[in-house]
Protein backbone atom coordinates (compact mmCIF):
# COMPACT_ATOMS: atom_id res chain seq x y z
CA UNK A 1 0.00 0.00 0.00
CA UNK A 2 0.98 3.67 -0.49
CA UNK A 3 2.67 6.49 1.55
CA UNK A 4 0.34 9.37 1.22
CA UNK A 5 1.07 12.99 1.95
CA UNK A 6 -1.83 15.24 2.31
CA UNK A 7 -0.28 19.28 1.73
CA UNK A 8 -2.11 22.38 2.40
CA UNK A 9 -0.69 25.50 2.55
CA UNK A 10 -0.61 28.25 5.51
CA UNK A 11 -0.20 31.39 5.65
CA UNK A 12 3.00 32.53 4.20
CA UNK A 13 3.37 29.00 2.35
CA UNK A 14 3.65 30.21 -1.46
CA UNK A 15 0.92 32.59 -0.66
CA UNK A 16 0.41 35.61 -1.47
CA UNK A 17 1.96 36.62 -5.01
CA UNK A 18 2.80 32.84 -5.08
CA UNK A 19 -0.78 31.44 -5.30
CA UNK A 20 -2.89 34.37 -5.29
CA UNK A 21 -4.05 34.67 -1.48
CA UNK A 22 -5.06 32.37 1.42
CA UNK A 23 -7.85 34.13 2.65
CA UNK A 24 -10.84 31.28 1.85
CA UNK A 25 -8.35 28.44 3.13
CA UNK A 26 -5.11 28.10 4.33
CA UNK A 27 -5.02 25.80 7.53
CA UNK A 28 -6.28 22.18 7.29
CA UNK A 29 -9.96 21.82 7.31
CA UNK A 30 -12.98 19.19 7.16
CA UNK A 31 -11.95 17.84 3.61
CA UNK A 32 -8.49 17.55 4.05
CA UNK A 33 -9.19 15.36 7.56
CA UNK A 34 -12.22 13.58 5.47
CA UNK A 35 -10.03 12.68 2.62
CA UNK A 36 -7.02 11.41 5.15
CA UNK A 37 -9.92 9.37 6.84
CA UNK A 38 -10.99 7.91 3.43
CA UNK A 39 -7.19 7.27 2.45
CA UNK A 40 -6.38 5.74 5.98
CA UNK A 41 -9.84 3.13 5.38
CA UNK A 42 -8.45 2.08 2.14
CA UNK A 43 -5.22 1.13 4.21
CA UNK A 44 -2.78 3.84 3.15
CA UNK A 45 -0.38 5.25 5.50
CA UNK A 46 -0.97 9.17 5.35
CA UNK A 47 0.47 12.37 6.78
CA UNK A 48 -0.69 15.80 6.34
CA UNK A 49 1.19 18.46 6.28
CA UNK A 50 0.79 22.06 6.95
CA UNK A 51 3.46 24.35 4.91
CA UNK A 52 4.25 27.85 5.78
CA UNK A 53 6.76 28.51 3.51
CA UNK A 54 8.37 27.17 0.66
CA UNK A 55 10.77 25.75 2.32
CA UNK A 56 8.56 23.40 3.56
CA UNK A 57 7.01 22.90 0.36
CA UNK A 58 10.60 21.84 -1.08
CA UNK A 59 11.06 19.79 1.94
CA UNK A 60 7.95 17.36 0.87
CA UNK A 61 8.21 17.68 -2.97
CA UNK A 62 12.46 16.34 -1.84
CA UNK A 63 10.85 12.88 -0.77
CA UNK A 64 9.81 12.14 -4.24
CA UNK A 65 14.04 12.30 -5.55
CA UNK A 66 15.41 9.66 -7.02
CA UNK A 67 18.88 7.74 -6.48
CA UNK A 68 21.56 10.25 -7.63
CA UNK A 69 22.47 10.22 -11.07
CA UNK A 70 26.00 9.96 -12.43
CA UNK A 71 25.31 13.50 -13.74
CA UNK A 72 24.93 15.25 -10.59
CA UNK A 73 21.29 16.51 -11.45
CA UNK A 74 18.48 16.07 -9.05
CA UNK A 75 15.29 13.51 -10.45
CA UNK A 76 12.35 12.99 -9.96
CA UNK A 77 11.90 8.77 -8.95
CA UNK A 78 9.26 7.27 -11.58
CA UNK A 79 8.74 4.41 -9.38
CA UNK A 80 8.04 5.74 -5.88
CA UNK A 81 5.36 4.82 -3.68
CA UNK A 82 4.83 8.04 -2.21
CA UNK A 83 1.70 10.02 -3.51
CA UNK A 84 0.94 13.70 -3.17
CA UNK A 85 -2.74 15.21 -2.02
CA UNK A 86 -2.63 19.17 -2.50
CA UNK A 87 -5.49 21.04 -0.67
CA UNK A 88 -6.21 23.58 -3.10
CA UNK A 89 -9.11 26.76 -2.28
CA UNK A 90 -7.32 28.31 -5.42
CA UNK A 91 -5.35 27.62 -8.99
CA UNK A 92 -2.98 29.77 -7.52
CA UNK A 93 -2.00 27.99 -4.22
CA UNK A 94 -1.49 24.41 -6.37
CA UNK A 95 0.58 26.60 -8.71
CA UNK A 96 2.87 27.51 -6.27
CA UNK A 97 3.19 23.66 -5.35
CA UNK A 98 4.00 23.16 -9.17
CA UNK A 99 5.93 25.55 -9.41
CA UNK A 100 8.38 24.55 -6.44
CA UNK A 101 8.27 21.08 -8.24
CA UNK A 102 9.93 23.21 -11.51
CA UNK A 103 12.55 24.39 -9.17
CA UNK A 104 13.65 21.44 -8.27
CA UNK A 105 14.17 18.89 -11.29
CA UNK A 106 14.26 21.75 -13.88
CA UNK A 107 18.06 20.96 -14.67
CA UNK A 108 20.11 24.23 -15.72
CA UNK A 109 20.60 24.53 -19.58
CA UNK A 110 24.48 24.27 -19.36
CA UNK A 111 23.59 20.58 -17.85
CA UNK A 112 20.73 19.30 -19.75
CA UNK A 113 20.63 15.58 -20.21
CA UNK A 114 20.58 13.76 -23.23
CA UNK A 115 17.63 11.73 -21.64
CA UNK A 116 15.61 14.89 -21.21
CA UNK A 117 13.07 15.31 -24.49
CA UNK A 118 13.80 17.69 -27.10
CA UNK A 119 10.75 19.63 -26.48
CA UNK A 120 11.36 20.18 -22.63
CA UNK A 121 13.17 21.76 -20.29
CA UNK A 122 11.32 19.54 -17.50
CA UNK A 123 11.22 15.70 -16.79
CA UNK A 124 7.96 14.46 -15.88
CA UNK A 125 7.01 15.34 -12.79
CA UNK A 126 5.73 13.69 -10.27
CA UNK A 127 1.58 13.47 -10.23
CA UNK A 128 -0.43 14.76 -7.99
CA UNK A 129 -4.00 14.95 -6.60
CA UNK A 130 -5.84 18.11 -5.58
CA UNK A 131 -8.05 18.32 -3.16
CA UNK A 132 -10.56 21.25 -4.03
CA UNK A 133 -11.37 23.52 -0.83
CA UNK A 134 -13.91 25.89 -2.13
CA UNK A 135 -17.34 23.79 -2.28
CA UNK A 136 -18.80 26.49 -4.40
CA UNK A 137 -15.85 26.45 -7.17
CA UNK A 138 -17.07 24.87 -10.66
CA UNK A 139 -14.67 26.69 -13.14
CA UNK A 140 -11.81 26.02 -11.09
CA UNK A 141 -8.78 24.12 -12.99
CA UNK A 142 -10.22 20.76 -11.46
CA UNK A 143 -13.71 21.86 -12.50
CA UNK A 144 -12.45 21.93 -15.83
CA UNK A 145 -10.35 19.35 -16.03
CA UNK A 146 -13.19 16.96 -14.95
CA UNK A 147 -11.10 15.88 -11.72
CA UNK A 148 -12.75 13.93 -8.58
CA UNK A 149 -14.36 16.79 -5.81
CA UNK A 150 -15.05 15.42 -2.79
CA UNK A 151 -12.07 14.00 -0.81
CA UNK A 152 -13.77 10.00 -1.10
CA UNK A 153 -13.87 10.77 -4.84
CA UNK A 154 -10.26 11.98 -4.34
CA UNK A 155 -8.77 9.38 -2.11
CA UNK A 156 -9.64 7.16 -4.59
CA UNK A 157 -8.24 8.50 -7.31
CA UNK A 158 -4.89 8.78 -5.89
CA UNK A 159 -4.79 4.67 -4.92
CA UNK A 160 -6.36 4.36 -8.24
CA UNK A 161 -3.30 5.10 -10.05
CA UNK A 162 -4.58 6.42 -13.18
CA UNK A 163 -2.42 9.78 -14.04
CA UNK A 164 -3.26 12.19 -16.67
CA UNK A 165 -0.79 14.04 -18.08
CA UNK A 166 -0.97 17.85 -19.13
CA UNK A 167 0.92 20.29 -20.53
CA UNK A 168 2.40 23.20 -19.08
CA UNK A 169 3.36 26.61 -19.69
CA UNK A 170 6.98 28.03 -18.57
CA UNK A 171 7.96 32.34 -18.49
CA UNK A 172 10.72 33.49 -18.21
CA UNK A 173 9.57 35.22 -15.15
CA UNK A 174 10.51 32.44 -12.95
CA UNK A 175 7.09 30.70 -12.67
CA UNK A 176 4.90 28.64 -14.27
CA UNK A 177 0.79 28.88 -15.63
CA UNK A 178 -1.38 25.51 -15.22
CA UNK A 179 -4.68 27.39 -16.53
CA UNK A 180 -4.15 30.68 -18.12
CA UNK A 181 -3.42 34.74 -18.34
CA UNK A 182 -5.56 37.59 -18.65
CA UNK A 183 -3.69 40.62 -19.95
CA UNK A 184 -5.30 44.12 -19.45
CA UNK A 185 -6.82 46.06 -16.33
CA UNK A 186 -10.21 47.88 -15.80
CA UNK A 187 -10.92 51.41 -14.60
CA UNK A 188 -13.51 51.95 -11.03
CA UNK A 189 -16.22 51.20 -13.11
CA UNK A 190 -15.13 47.73 -14.85
CA UNK A 191 -14.66 48.97 -17.72
CA UNK A 192 -11.44 47.80 -19.73
CA UNK A 193 -8.46 50.29 -20.20
CA UNK A 194 -7.35 50.21 -23.80
CA UNK A 195 -3.40 49.24 -24.12
CA UNK A 196 -1.35 49.01 -26.41
CA UNK A 197 1.85 46.15 -26.88
CA UNK A 198 3.22 43.86 -29.35
CA UNK A 199 1.94 40.03 -28.98
CA UNK A 200 3.61 37.09 -31.17
CA UNK A 201 2.77 33.39 -30.82
CA UNK A 202 5.64 31.73 -32.73
CA UNK A 203 5.86 33.20 -36.09
CA UNK A 204 2.53 35.33 -35.97
CA UNK A 205 1.80 39.07 -34.97
CA UNK A 206 -1.33 39.45 -33.15
CA UNK A 207 -0.51 43.22 -32.36
CA UNK A 208 2.51 44.94 -33.74
CA UNK A 209 2.31 47.43 -30.78
CA UNK A 210 0.15 50.48 -32.20
CA UNK A 211 -3.35 48.74 -31.86
CA UNK A 212 -5.74 49.58 -28.84
CA UNK A 213 -6.10 46.22 -27.01
CA UNK A 214 -9.00 45.29 -24.47
CA UNK A 215 -8.01 42.26 -23.52
CA UNK A 216 -4.57 39.26 -24.74
CA UNK A 217 -5.77 35.64 -23.32
CA UNK A 218 -2.82 33.39 -23.03
CA UNK A 219 -4.76 29.82 -22.51
CA UNK A 220 -3.67 26.38 -21.56
CA UNK A 221 -6.85 25.67 -20.36
CA UNK A 222 -10.13 27.22 -20.65
CA UNK A 223 -10.70 29.46 -17.60
CA UNK A 224 -9.67 32.46 -19.50
CA UNK A 225 -12.16 31.99 -22.44
CA UNK A 226 -14.54 35.17 -22.44
CA UNK A 227 -13.94 38.34 -21.37
CA UNK A 228 -16.95 41.17 -20.01
CA UNK A 229 -19.02 38.12 -21.84
CA UNK A 230 -16.87 38.19 -25.20
CA UNK A 231 -15.63 34.95 -26.44
CA UNK A 232 -11.80 35.07 -26.71
CA UNK A 233 -10.35 31.43 -26.15
CA UNK A 234 -12.43 28.59 -27.88
CA UNK A 235 -10.24 25.77 -27.78
CA UNK A 236 -8.91 25.11 -24.60
CA UNK A 237 -7.07 21.79 -24.52
CA UNK A 238 -4.28 21.87 -21.41
CA UNK A 239 -2.74 18.53 -23.04
CA UNK A 240 -2.30 19.36 -26.82
CA UNK A 241 1.09 20.77 -26.80
CA UNK A 242 0.36 24.12 -27.70
CA UNK A 243 -0.94 27.60 -26.10
CA UNK A 244 -3.67 29.57 -27.52
CA UNK A 245 -3.80 33.06 -27.65
CA UNK A 246 -6.76 36.03 -28.28
CA UNK A 247 -6.58 39.23 -28.13
CA UNK A 248 -9.59 41.84 -28.17
CA UNK A 249 -9.19 44.90 -30.40
CA UNK A 250 -12.03 47.51 -30.39
CA UNK A 251 -12.66 48.53 -34.16
CA UNK A 252 -14.68 51.54 -35.46
CA UNK A 253 -16.71 51.14 -38.62
CA UNK A 254 -18.08 54.12 -40.45
CA UNK A 255 -20.49 54.31 -43.00
CA UNK A 256 -22.45 57.39 -44.86
CA UNK A 257 -25.18 58.99 -42.87
CA UNK A 258 -24.71 56.79 -39.78
CA UNK A 259 -23.00 57.50 -36.34
CA UNK A 260 -19.54 55.40 -36.08
CA UNK A 261 -19.44 52.26 -34.62
CA UNK A 262 -17.39 49.90 -32.30
CA UNK A 263 -17.07 46.51 -32.71
CA UNK A 264 -14.85 44.44 -30.56
CA UNK A 265 -12.54 41.86 -33.31
CA UNK A 266 -10.77 39.06 -31.64
CA UNK A 267 -7.42 37.69 -33.23
CA UNK A 268 -6.81 34.11 -32.37
CA UNK A 269 -3.33 32.06 -33.11
CA UNK A 270 -2.24 28.72 -31.68
CA UNK A 271 1.96 27.69 -31.17
CA UNK A 272 4.32 26.82 -28.96
CA UNK A 273 5.68 30.02 -27.38
CA UNK A 274 4.05 33.70 -27.00
CA UNK A 275 5.15 36.90 -25.85
CA UNK A 276 3.80 40.37 -25.02
CA UNK A 277 5.72 43.45 -25.02
CA UNK A 278 4.13 46.48 -22.89
CA UNK A 279 4.43 49.54 -24.62
CA UNK A 280 3.05 52.20 -22.10
CA UNK A 281 4.44 51.41 -18.37
CA UNK A 282 2.81 48.74 -16.43
CA UNK A 283 0.56 46.44 -17.33
CA UNK A 284 -2.08 44.61 -15.02
CA UNK A 285 -2.81 41.00 -15.02
CA UNK A 286 -4.11 37.82 -13.86
CA UNK A 287 -1.81 34.82 -14.05
CA UNK A 288 -3.90 31.22 -12.80
CA UNK A 289 -5.32 34.29 -10.62
CA UNK A 290 -2.74 35.58 -9.58
CA UNK A 291 -2.60 39.21 -9.69
CA UNK A 292 0.59 40.78 -11.41
CA UNK A 293 2.09 43.72 -13.62
CA UNK A 294 4.03 43.45 -16.46
CA UNK A 295 6.77 46.12 -17.77
CA UNK A 296 8.67 44.35 -20.08
CA UNK A 297 8.35 41.54 -22.27
CA UNK A 298 7.07 38.45 -21.07
CA UNK A 299 7.73 35.50 -22.62
CA UNK A 300 5.40 31.74 -22.20
CA UNK A 301 6.07 28.50 -23.67
CA UNK A 302 4.68 25.25 -23.54
CA UNK A 303 6.25 22.20 -21.94
CA UNK A 304 3.99 19.23 -22.93
CA UNK A 305 3.15 16.76 -20.52
CA UNK A 306 5.35 18.10 -18.01
CA UNK A 307 3.10 17.89 -15.35
CA UNK A 308 0.36 15.38 -14.34
CA UNK A 309 -3.05 14.84 -12.30
CA UNK A 310 -4.41 11.20 -10.50
CA UNK A 311 -7.62 11.46 -12.66
CA UNK A 312 -10.38 8.87 -11.19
Amino acid sequence: MYDVVLLSLAEGGGCGSACGGCETACTPRTPVLACADALRDAGARVETVVAGSDAEIDAVIARFDADPRTDGLTWPDADSKLRLVVAAATDGQLRAVVRRLVRRYAPPPSKRPADLAADRTVPDLPALAVLPLDPGATTDLAGQLGLPRSPAEVAAAVLGGSVRRLDLLRNDGGSVTLDGALIGGADDSGRAVPWRGRIEVDDAVLSDGTDPILACAIGNAGGYATFDGLPLLTEGNPADGRVEVAVAVPVVTRTPFRKARVRVEVRRARGRAASVLPRDGELPFLDDGVPGTLNRKRSWWTEPGAWAVYAG
